[in-house]
């Protein structure tokens, strides 16, 4: 059996074609009952819009932006490389994606590179940055415009209209949690923690998913203070081993930036014992090489190509007043250890 076209969907809706591109082109002149009975009829059905075809059809380009930290670190260049297939593989469905850079801890730069840009040139923006008061706002300044916005990686909980795409960052806390609990056996000791900014709502809910279930299940263990280096490998070294020197039993480490080669180096020379649990997130080039010679024990992650990909379709879903499906949209927390890790595509 075929996916639903337009005309199964206005027989469903008790309605005629004319009536329907109406309302999937968000059109006006159509009652609101008759709007709603068309939005049940779409779920009722399964009716999912053929985006290429409406695109053709109505000669419409989506013109979409990834707002990304002007810092370059391997997550970083996963998520452009991304973008580019993405933009490669969607040029048949007049989808153009480019790439802007703003400073991830300068509020008023990021707002200020939203500022500018114009729903004559743009249609939506996925925005990787921390959660601030300027960024909320200018975030409700495109919605005025009219330009559509999902939040990428990291949430913007303050913000009235973005939607979300990435892992759920609490569970993945509570999963670096129990992996570190089981791992560190029943040794007692510190666990160091490092990120990029406890600004940014990811970290947050990652430390507090994290403290949750070491005070539940692993209360012999003393969680230290989040160390923050700002985006900035250089510093994240001198602050890993400033703790590792003032810090006699330390049993864990908890990595929850994505830079981390300076900081394994640090680790590495300060020689640190190799029973010492190391945990950190995303799949990139160095996370597969230390798992390899285990140095990491375990990589939590999620799926780079799927969230830029997302991100397009719930953009452009958002710009032409369309529904996108939940389920499609999710993105999974991964455990990766050596023995499980994929191959590099």
């Amino acid at each position: 059996m075929g996916k639903p076209t337009t005309k199964d969907l206005a027989k469903a809706a008790g309605v005629s074609l004319a009536t329907i591109d109406r309302v999937l082109n968000a059109r006006l002149g159509v009652r609101q009952s008759t709007v709603e009975r068309v939005q049940k009829a779409i779920k009722e059905i399964g009716f999912v819009r053929d985006m290429a075809a409406a695109n053709l059809a109505r000669s419409k380009e989506y013109r979409l932006v990834f707002l990304l930290p002007d810092h370059d670190d391997e997550f970083i260049d996963l998520v452009q490389g991304a973008i580019a297939e993405a933009n490669m593989s969607m040029a048949h469905e007049r989808t153009n994606v480019s790439i802007i850079r703003a400073p991830s801890n300068n509020p008023h730069q990021i707002a200020f590179v939203l500022d500018n840009l114009s729903a004559e040139d743009v249609d939506g923006v996925a925005i990787m940055a921390p959660e601030t008061p300027q960024v909320r706002d200018s975030i409700a300044r495109l919605d005025a415009r009219g330009i559509t916005v999902v939040a990428f990686v990291s949430h913007q909980l303050t913000a009235q209209t973005p939607c979300y795409v990435g892992i759920n960052n609490e569970a993945a806390g509570r999963t670096v949690g129990q992996l570190m609990g089981r791992f560190t056996g029943e040794r007692h000791g510190s666990i160091l923690v490092l990120t990029e900014s406890m600004q940014s709502r990811d970290s947050q809910e990652r430390r507090l998913g994290f403290d949750s279930i070491m005070a539940k299940y692993a209360p012999r263990l003393r969680v230290c203070a989040s160390m923050e280096n700002y985006g900035d490998p250089v510093r994240a070294a001198k602050i890993v081993k400033a703790a590792l020197s003032a810090q006699q039993d330390v049993v864990g480490i908890y990595l929850m930036n994505h830079d981390i080669r300076e900081t394994m180096q640090t680790i590495i020379a300060q020689g640190t014992p190799k029973e010492t649990i190391i945990i950190g997130h995303e799949l990139t080039p160095q996370t597969r090489a230390q798992l390899v010679e285990g140095t990491m024990d375990a990589v939590i992650t999620q799926d780079v190509g799927h969230m830029v990909r997302s991100s397009i379709r719930l953009l452009r879903a958002k710009a032409a007043g369309v529904e996108t499906l939940a389920s499609q949209e999710r993105i999974r927390v991964e455990i990766i250890l050596r023995e499980n890790m994929p191959e590099e595509s």
